[in-house]
């Protein structure tokens, strides 16, 4: 809810209703107000006061500010930050944690303040939602504006000021009614002495911190010691947890080091990279703490502490990227679900991960039917149930064309779930089944209904007049299936998507072995959307013409069974699979209550998988889209160092599955809104009566966090392409019988080659990496190295020796 106020004719203050964001823009960037904010800043308080002012915590229905008593759905919510540092640092803080405190808008004031507009708890005062707030986020906050007439200054709506506004913010979803209800309920708690606040939130105070008042920097009532300037989050002195979720940190280093370092530690000529590569990483599992990343991470082979230190505070300031590889790889080997023994860890976490990181999504809050889902395989299968069900949603949603790069697709998706035998892939069975369920209804009514007329054919086999022959639109498509077969029942799906799966994979190899050429052609034109035709001369044989063939397919089976699928590596079948795998649970204990699909979540799922047929249309994301090319440049320029042609080329696709697997998820959010908002029922009749309802409310959730998820998504079937093919691919590109466009001349790139001059003739992997530091910069990872000498290799500039030395060959 956002008033704006101004002066009448007569002098009064007024209020009229912001309804859109062009509206509010506006408001706040006239000449006159970007000219009052700038004075202000300069510590001009009668300019300040000239400001812009809207109130954001009343509906305000008859325009007039005194008397408010109609609570709006926001409140606005004051942080008095001191500087520009302070000011900075606490606004990446909660915009870190805007879905857990409901945030809005976040915009900075002319004195380096910062006002958050957030969704207000039901059936609790403005306080209340003010304490939460701080709670949450640890950050400081101004007990005055509390009452339902506030009225903030604010300034221009440049990026500097204005840092996020969601266009929920211009809904309202209370009527006058309802809110008049709500003012009486909430000044009946306040009167009883009802509200859930500390002693002390009700007394003035601009630096109030409502949480750990034995602090010793904070007096008993949550007020700044005398002396006190500071207003960023102080964290006390005290020892941290040695653990995260019950592992010891010196487990995880351990096992980082393995899988990130060949087992070894740093040593003096890498601890620099190695420690501010580690510090990036465990941050995540720390809090963002530079004390408790100080204790966690050892001095590597004498590291002086103050370096160590520099190095830590430096990864903070750094980017904050999603949930990086390396990390989630290791801690997916440590598969015992350490939350039932209440670790203290439980309790230290700032939030960012609320289960051990066997999810690729931990700290990121999935949609309903997504949650539900992975809730009924565990939180370690996280990704490859999402992988598998994404095919589901697309063909649900067989109506949704998305915008990627300018080109015009459906959802269309290819899936494979790779796991060794008894890995758990069983348990996304009856996930599927329940995405599923409505389809299969429709589907067992037809088949049963091509039964009916195989028994009239046979009662009719001598008689002149023969029954018709049904043309039913049977979607849910069985793999144990004929080419012949297979393309009649996609040519009657009436337009609309077909859908096949199968827990073993080893069904498409044995079944189709002898015409994998004709699956992978199949597969690869229905991924493109693009046109299928089947001629035959004889008149009983199947002809076919498909203008666009949508089919999606999620199999699961064994990594064995995923090379008989694919085993053409430069064809184009492979780059087109979104692949998962599961952890290994080789040495894992038993769960003693494991996972399962309740009667509840499945009928969430039902939930969402019935309106999803309901949109239809064409849909551009901008902010999904800009994401993308992003990630593509990302991987375009650490290509590029490292001379990865492989990798480069596994980017263009996989940037486009994500981006259809990261839309699939985004639309279950719009059905959880409607759902919430309206009702099942509700939800249905809107979608009916508003057919562009959902591209409106889809446009809006583009927000940070599945932005976020579209990274996870896209940096793990990158890393699941890689460990699967990457060998593959090159040993046939680089075959004899490749004619692609590998050159046989080697062309100077720039850095490698300078790398290569500065090195001796006999050298080794060190100082390749000392060198590569030297050149490159500290971004120098240790694969990145190994990736150039294996090129080297490759090329003919060098030979690997046998005490494990390289050798320049002349």
């Amino acid at each position: 809810m956002v008033n704006y106020i101004y002066i009448d004719a007569d002098g009064h203050k007024k209020a009229r209703r912001v309804t859109n964001r062009d509206e509010y823009l506006a408001l706040r960037n006239t000449p006159d107000n970007c000219r009052h904010f700038e004075l202000g800043r300069k510590g001009d308080e009668k300019e300040k006061a000239k400001q812009a002012q809207f109130n954001y915590n009343d509906l305000l229905p008859d325009g007039v500010l005194k008397g408010c008593r109609h609570p709006s759905s926001t409140f606005s919510h004051d942080i008095d930050c001191g500087d520009e540092a302070d000011c900075r640092h606490i606004a990446t803080l909660l915009l870190e944690m805007r879905e857990e405190i409901g945030l809005l808008e976040l915009s900075v004031s002319a004195r380096w303040g910062l006002h958050a507009i957030c969704r207000r708890e039901p059936h609790r005062t403005i306080l209340e939602n003010m304490v939460r707030v701080s709670m949450l986020t640890q950050t400081e906050m101004d007990t005055s504006p509390k009452d339902l007439q506030r009225i903030l200054f604010v300034g221009p709506a440049d990026p500097e000021t204005l840092l996020f506004l969601d266009d929920e913010l211009f809904e309202e979803p209370l009527t006058v009614e309802d809110s008049e209800k709500e003012y009486e309920l909430l000044k009946e708690r306040e009167r009883k002495g009802q509200e859930e606040v500390p002693p002390g939130a009700k007394k003035a105070n601009k630096h109030y911190r409502p949480w750990n008042v034995e602090c010793g920097r904070w007096n008993e009532n949550g007020a700044m010691s005398k002396g006190e300037g500071e207003t960023r989050p102080v964290q006390p002195q005290q020892s941290y947890p040695d653990h995260y979720h019950g592992i010891p940190f010196a487990e995880i280093l351990k096992k980082y080091w393995e899988v990130n370092n060949r087992g070894f530690e740093p040593t003096q000529g890498d601890r620099d990279t190695l420690t501010y590569q580690l510090a990036c990483d465990l941050r995540h599992i720390c809090g963002k703490n530079a004390d408790w990343l100080d204790q966690v991470i050892p001095c590597y082979d004498g590291f002086p502490p103050e370096e160590k230190r520099k190095k830590i505070e430096s990864a903070l300031s750094s980017e904050l990227e999603s949930f990086p590889m390396r990390l989630r790889n290791v801690l997916n080997l440590f598969v015992t679900d350490n939350r039932r023994t209440g670790s203290a860890a439980d309790d230290e976490d700032d939030g960012d991960d609320d289960a051990l990181i066997e999810s690729a999504f931990s700290g990121l809050k999935m949609p309903q039917g997504v949650k539900e889902s992975i809730e009924a395989v565990g939180s370690q299968l996280a990704m490859p149930v999402v992988t598998a069900i994404c095919p589901c949603i697309g063909m649900l949603a067989t109506g949704v064309v998305l915008d990627v790069h300018s080109q015009k697709k459906n959802l269309n998706l290819i899936a494979y779930i790779a796991g060794e035998f008894a890995s758990g892939k069983g348990s996304i069975d009856p996930v599927i089944e329940a995405w599923m369920s409505e389809v299969s209804a429709l589907d067992d009514m037809y088949v049963k209904q091509e039964e009916e007329w195989r028994h009239k054919k046979n009662a009719a086999k001598n008689q002149k007049e023969q029954p018709e022959e049904p043309k039913l639109p049977v979607r849910f498509i069985p793999l144990n299936n004929t080419v012949a077969n297979l393309a009649e029942r996609l040519a009657n799906v009436e337009g609309k998507h077909a859908f096949s799966f199968t827990p073993e994979a080893d069904t498409v190899a044995q079944k189709w072995k002898s015409a994998m050429s004709d699956f992978s052609i199949m597969l690869r034109q229905s991924y493109d959307g693009s046109r299928y035709d089947r001629e035959a001369r004889s008149s009983e044989a199947v002809n076919v013409h498909i203008k666009h063939l949508l089919w999606n397919v999620t199999m699961c089976g064994t990594p064995d069974a995923l090379f008989r699928v694919v085993n053409n590596y430069t064809d184009g079948f492979q780059s087109r699979i979104a692949l998962a795998r599961t952890p290994d649970n080789t040495f894992a204990k038993l769960d003693d209550n494991p996972s399962v699909l309740t009667s509840r979540q499945a009928e969430r799922i039902h939930q969402i998988a019935h309106l999803l047929p309901l949109m239809v249309g064409e849909i551009v994301l901008p902010r999904l889209e800009q994401c993308g090319r992003e990630w593509l440049e990302k991987i375009r320029l650490e290509t590029m160092k490292n001379d990865d042609k492989v990798k480069a080329r596994q980017r263009f696709r996989i940037c486009v599955t994500a981006q259809r697997m990261t839309c699939c998820l985004m639309l279950c959010k719009v059905c959880e809104n409607l759902i919430r908002k309206h009702g099942l029922n509700g939800a249905e009749t809107q979608l009916k009566q508003k057919p562009n309802l959902w591209k409106e409310q889809l446009i809006k959730a583009q927000t940070p966090q599945m932005l976020q998820i579209y990274d996870v998504i896209a940096d793990t079937l990158m890393d699941n392409a890689l460990y699967f093919f990457r060998e593959r691919i090159e040993n046939a590109i680089y075959s004899r019988d490749y004619k692609g466009s590998v050159s046989g001349e080697r062309s100077r790139r720039g850095k490698n080659d300078t790398i290569y001059e500065r090195l001796d003739p006999q050298f080794t992997f060190d100082q390749a990496m000392q060198h590569s530091v030297a050149v490159k910069g500290a971004g120098v990872t240790h694969n990145g190295v190994r990736q150039m000498l294996k090129n080297w290799r490759k090329q003919g500039l060098v030979v690997q020796s046998e005490d494990g030395g390289f050798r320049k060959v002349s």
